[in-house]
């Protein structure tokens, strides 16, 4: 089996990538730089620039589902340009590949596309599961509803779509485990507000076997990529303390303090989504972290 990964070189791709080579499926992917190109025969690069809608089509051949990563990272400042950016990097690149194929007729039988659990609203008390229609009206719902709306498009075409809604996403040496760590590790960690904003995460790994086994069993529809036990975020704060062997004694940071440093892509640190990881676990996906310490206790330990 022969995959098509956009976002192949991200934190999560990679992971992708490796599992996907443990599981002998090969690999194609897309890339804006021609020094990153590779010729490996299961691990073969193609160029593209969506910005001015180049693409190499021979990515396509032999591929019969893509894996789709694609997505300029939501921790950077969200200037109205770079919002822009983060915005098209999701919808025209998906239009990009929906056209290609179209144009050049491949026959592609599954997409299994990165989605974000962004697209619910923040809350302290409800649980959101893949039945729940309410959208966030922050930016990043707005985003997610469109990043989906883009994917469906591959339906059109005749390809089974599923769509993984991400949560925090926990790895070691990138993503925003490391920033939240960095000031713990210095003494200088604290809670971010009240602390009882939900985090919904998982383990990059168990992430990408999830992508993975997405493909596998021909997944179609929306689910939730987040581990089985959200934490909130003093109960994040105060297990990586504990893990690290740090105290915490500063007191909560409010959030027009936040607001000050980073702008309006502090919600990201306020914004509260306790979601459920039922449907996936009922599919047979089995998580190898389960629970927040051990999770750390891997990354950090």
């Amino acid at each position: 089996m022969t995959v098509l990964i956009t976002g192949a070189t991200g934190l999560i791709g990679k992971e992708i990538v490796k599992q996907c080579h443990a599981e002998g499926i090969n690999v194609h992917y897309l890339t804006t730089s021609k020094s990153k190109l590779t010729t490996d025969s299961d691990y073969k690069g193609f160029y593209w620039n969506p910005n001015n809608n180049e693409i190499d089509h021979n990515c396509f051949d032999g591929v019969s589902a893509i894996i789709n990563m694609v997505g300029a990272s939501i921790s950077k400042r969200w200037t109205d340009s770079y919002k822009t950016i983060l915005l098209e990097s999701r919808t025209k690149t998906a239009q990009l590949l929906q056209d290609t194929i179209k144009t050049h007729n491949y026959k592609i039988d599954q997409v299994v596309s990165a989605s974000a659990i962004g697209i619910y609203p923040t809350s302290l008390v409800n649980y959101y599961d893949e039945t729940t229609t309410e959208i966030s009206d922050t930016f990043l719902g707005k985003v997610v509803h469109e990043w989906e709306a883009a994917v469906d498009g591959f339906k059109d075409l005749g390809c089974k779509v599923a769509k993984i809604r991400i949560g925090l996403v926990l790895a070691k040496d990138s993503g925003a485990l490391p920033e939240i760590v960095k000031p713990i590790k210095f003494g200088a960690g604290a809670t971010f507000g009240s602390g009882k904003q939900w985090q919904s995460w998982i383990h990059v790994k168990d992430l990408a076997s999830l992508f993975v086994f997405a493909l596998q069993n021909n997944f179609e529809g929306i689910y939730n990529g987040v581990a089985p036990n959200p934490v909130s975020n003093k109960e994040l704060t105060k297990a990586s303390a504990k893990v690290l062997r740090r105290p915490l004694i500063l007191p909560n940071i409010p959030k027009f303090v936040m607001k000050l440093v980073l702008g309006e892509m502090h919600i990201l640190l306020f914004e509260s989504q306790r979601v459920c990881s039922k449907k996936v676990e009922s599919e047979g996906f089995d998580f190898k972290y389960v629970n927040l310490k051990p999770a750390l206790e891997d990354l950090l330990g």
